[in-house]
């Protein structure tokens, strides 16, 4: 799992903002909306990035593919949080 968060936050443009969202899922359960005001980003790149994440099993949602489902960190996220903090360690 440590070679694919590597991928996921810091092999890609996009890593930072995946990065962003999971930690704040870390803390409480958001639904897309909630996450882009949160995180003040544009509602399709929250969505986006949901995707990736939720295609990476990083992540899992209360239902499908409706408007307000609520995003938590997957168990295997959970289990290799450290891992990502390694990482964020690492690139700052």
């Amino acid at each position: 799992m440590d070679k694919l968060i590597w991928w996921i936050f810091a092999g890609t443009s996009g890593g930072p903002n995946r990065a962003r969202i999971v930690k704040a899922l870390n803390k409480r359960p958001y639904n897309a909306n909630q996450l882009a005001e949160k995180l003040n980003l544009n509602y399709s790149t929250i969505r986006h990035h949901l995707k990736i994440l939720t295609d990476n099993q990083m992540i899992t949602s209360s239902g499908e593919n409706k408007y307000g489902n609520m995003y938590f960190l997957s168990a295997k996220m959970e289990e290799n949080y450290n891992i990502l903090s390694e990482i964020l360690k690492e690139l700052s």
